[in-house]
């Protein structure tokens, strides 16, 4: 999924002096332990307990500043990590994650487990928690979960991730519930049943279902396509007022009760979100630790210019949370438009590194990159096709330029509109133009960036991105990332920047999907990177870690590694 943006840079998270060991594997038999042993140590700084010194304090306004609006909190639609997050004080997933312990754990959400596999993990079985009720205190139903799904399909709901699509059965020619069709491969045997058939085995589907898209939805409140500043709410707080580019504010759902959800609390009285501020602004606003900055936390990353300086001082340890992201930032090169195969490996020869990884903040943004997947994920291994200095290699660049017959290029490069990324794009600039290649800067409204790129539509060259696995498997960076059938499949929110069509790709992510053995299945996703890397269709830049910072009346902040967020289901504001 996207990553909060960062003001200086976009979505990432930083890294300190302790490391987020990943992830989970595809196996329901090894669902319990894989998480515990692939986590390993969880992120630090902050405070990471639910209850500080203490039990939580009740009561109070927590602030949220952040740099702009949500992308999309609609839970078909979010796919990005800061809107993940605040959805989890929203809506309610079949699954979730339990960060309280040292590990993630998946637990039930609103199902009252992690789901029953049969028939070789083709047919998924949950079942709904009793006396979990909408914030108008109706029961939640199977019913309401099975429309909330069946909303992905339909054309005027995008954005959000293409799993569903991919694994129902019918799920290609389904086109949503507005049109009175239902999709007969999610079964609903009684109100607190729901069973999904999937067109092919996927062990760790239970995983997918702890993302927001996997929610119920009452029909009777989908307001469709503006459903973003009116979602339903069986979660602990609802929407009390949406202003977008503004103001969001959360108040209490008095029909929420703390005995029917396992993963959180209801602590404060609102949730104040402040949209649209400068990212240096709150950097400083929250340091300083005066009047309303002691009861405020951030959800986007600290802004580049400011990461070294507060990364590094010893007096703000206790409210800085540096989380390890299992992600990726990268610039994608748009292989329709770019069709030469010795441009695209000078580019990636001739991008100085150094000077992009300054312009998030430097080291403390994350190591340089030479892969698409992360270390830590599934499939992970460490090579690099292209040059070995971070800060490019000039001469093989231009010899390659030279082998392409020397031509005077001029190429787009979108970014979003923030101090960090146009520094990004500046340097991105710089280094493209010492091989003879003009770049015209292309700034999109932060709010709106992932909704502008993802479209077919758009005619730029070069895209910046980043990428957070939905669950540190291989699974979801890869296929979602590279699979060219998606792009005519998913024209509205297309994941495949670099608009990789390669039939060879295509194949490999098909066999893979077959693969039962995880190790056969690691093995031949890290050989599927370098294939990846081969076609020269994205430049990896950075693998990152995301830094936020906290007033020092916020308490109970847990540090999230599946989101790399800083996570508020527990908390409080201090008296």
């Amino acid at each position: 999924m996207r990553a909060a943006p960062l003001e200086p840079s976009s979505p990432s998270r930083r890294r300190t002096e302790c490391y987020l060991m990943t992830r989970r594997r595809r196996s329901i038999a090894l669902a319990a332990t894989a998480v515990a042993i692939a986590l390993g140590a969880t992120a630090c700084g902050g405070s990471s307990s639910t209850t500080g010194s203490g039990s939580p304090t009740k009561g109070g306004t927590l602030t949220v500043l952040d740099h702009a609006d949500f992308d999309h909190l609609d839970p078909q639609r979010v796919y990005t990590t800061e809107g993940s997050s605040m959805d989890q004080e929203l809506v309610r997933t079949l699954t979730g994650w339990d960060e309280t312990g040292s590990q993630p754990r998946l637990v039930g959400d609103l199902a009252t487990d992690t789901g029953t596999p049969s028939k070789g993990d083709t047919v998924w079985t949950f079942h709904l928690r009793k006396g979990v009720t909408w914030q108008d205190g109706k029961a939640v139903t199977a019913q309401d979960v099975k429309y909330g799904v069946e909303r992905f399909f339909s054309p005027d709901i995008n954005g959000g991730p293409p799993y569903a699509s991919q694994w129902l059965v019918g799920g290609s020619s389904y086109k949503g519930p507005y049109s009175g069709k239902e999709l007969a491969s999610i079964q609903t045997p009684d109100a607190s049943t729901i069973v999904f058939h999937l067109d092919q085995p996927v062990t760790d589907f239970n995983q997918a279902t702890a993302m927001p898209g996997w929610s119920a939805v009452p029909k009777a409140h989908d307001t469709g396509s503006t459903y973003d500043t009116h979602v339903w709410s069986d979660g602990p707080y609802m929407i009390k007022s949406y202003t977008k580019n503004k103001e969001l504010v959360l108040a209490k759902n008095t029909d929420w009760k703390q005995s029917t959800d396992p993963i959180r609390q209801q602590n404060v009285n609102e949730i104040d979100v402040k949209l649209g501020q400068d990212q240096s602004a709150i950097d400083q606003q929250i340091k300083s630790d005066a009047g309303t900055a002691q009861t405020s936390i951030m959800q986007w990353p600290i802004a580049g210019s400011d990461l070294t300086t507060i990364a590094g001082d010893p007096s703000l340890k206790s409210r800085l949370y540096n989380i390890p992201a299992p992600g990726i930032n990268y610039l994608a090169i748009n292989t329709t438009r770019v069709k030469d195969l010795k441009v695209r490996q000078a580019i990636e020869d001739a991008i100085d590194k150094t000077t992009a990884r300054g312009a998030f903040g430097g080291k403390a943004y994350g190591g340089y990159a030479s892969t698409m997947l992360s270390p830590g994920i599934g499939g992970y291994q460490k090579f690099n096709l292209y040059s070995s200095n971070p800060a490019g290699d000039l001469a093989k660049a231009t010899a390659l330029m030279k082998q392409a017959g020397n031509p005077r290029l001029t190429m787009s490069l979108a970014v979003e509109n923030t101090t960090t990324e146009e520094h990004f794009a500046d340097a991105v600039k710089t280094s493209l133009g010492k091989i003879g290649i003009t770049v015209n800067i292309t700034p999109i409204d932060a709010a709106n960036y992932f909704s502008t790129i993802d479209n077919v539509k758009n005619q730029y060259d070069l895209t910046w991105g980043d990428w957070i696995a939905d669950w540190p498997n291989a699974s979801t960076v890869l296929p979602v990332l590279f699979d060219g059938r998606q792009i005519a499949k998913l024209p509205q929110s297309n994941q495949d920047l670099s608009y990789l069509n390669d039939p060879a790709v295509n194949a490999q992510i098909d066999k893979i999907a077959k693969m039962t053995d995880i190790k056969q299945a690691d093995a031949a996703y890290g050989a599927l990177d370098e294939q990846i890397m081969k076609d020269a269709a994205v430049v990896p830049l950075m693998y990152m870690n995301f830094s936020e910072l906290a007033g020092s009346k916020v308490g109970g902040v847990i540090s999230d590694p599946i989101l790399a967020e800083p996570s508020l289901v527990h908390a409080y504001v201090k008296s």
